[in-house]
């Protein structure tokens, strides 16, 4: 059993030490969450601590990073001159600088936004203020992603409704959002009874 121990010890070293690899099948949540239980883990402790369903939270993941870890957004170039990026955006939830620090005031979180649990903390969070402040259901994947792309004050002014492109990507993270509900209840016991075992 001792050599178990030492196996189980080094596994959540390695864990911590290297990024995870974009899912395999990232448009299965199922598939997902078996490949990485860890995630399941951090989606369930997200939805308890904000309420925001686990399907719209990583429908969100899937278009802002398509989870990659240390995503951030193209770099601008003039001619072979690098001028930067469009927004200080990055990680799994491409969350911006003031958004992450917001966060992390309101919450006395640290984390990071390359670490999946953290990143899906935030967007649980800003979904939440988001439900708060403005009274977009938690479940309204398409809303809440426009108030999330356009923040809330942009939301408000209705800036997304001459952003046709912005529009679009809201249905398709609203679809995404009900695909992955649907897959979810498939394959959500089998989930729960991994976790009795799941060591880390």
């Amino acid at each position: 059993m001792q050599w178990m121990k030492g196996l189980a010890v080094s596994a959540a070293m390695l864990l911590v030490g290297c990024a995870n690899a974009p899912p395999q099948q990232p448009d299965n949540i199922c598939s997902i969450f078996r490949q990485y239980p860890d995630w399941y883990e951090g989606a369930v402790d997200m939805n308890e601590a904000y309420g925001t369903p686990i399907q719209v939270a990583m429908a969100f993941v899937r278009q802002e990073s398509a989870y990659v870890h240390d995503a951030r957004p193209p770099r601008k170039w003039f001619l072979f001159i690098p001028l930067g990026r469009p927004s200080s955006a990055y990680g799994y939830a491409q969350a911006q600088d003031p958004a992450w620090s917001d966060f992390q005031k309101a919450t006395d979180y640290g984390g990071s936004r390359t670490d999946f649990a953290d990143a899906m903390m935030f967007i649980g969070w800003y979904t939440s203020e988001t439900n708060r402040l403005l009274g977009i259901s938690k479940w309204d994947a398409y809303r809440q992603y426009l108030a999330y792309h356009e923040g809330r004050g942009g939301y408000q002014r209705g800036t997304y409704r001459n952003k046709p492109q912005v529009q679009q990507v809201a249905r398709k993270v609203q679809k995404q959002a009900e695909t992955y509900g649907w897959q979810l209840k498939q394959c959500r016991a089998e989930l729960e009874d991994n976790r009795s075992w799941w060591p880390f």
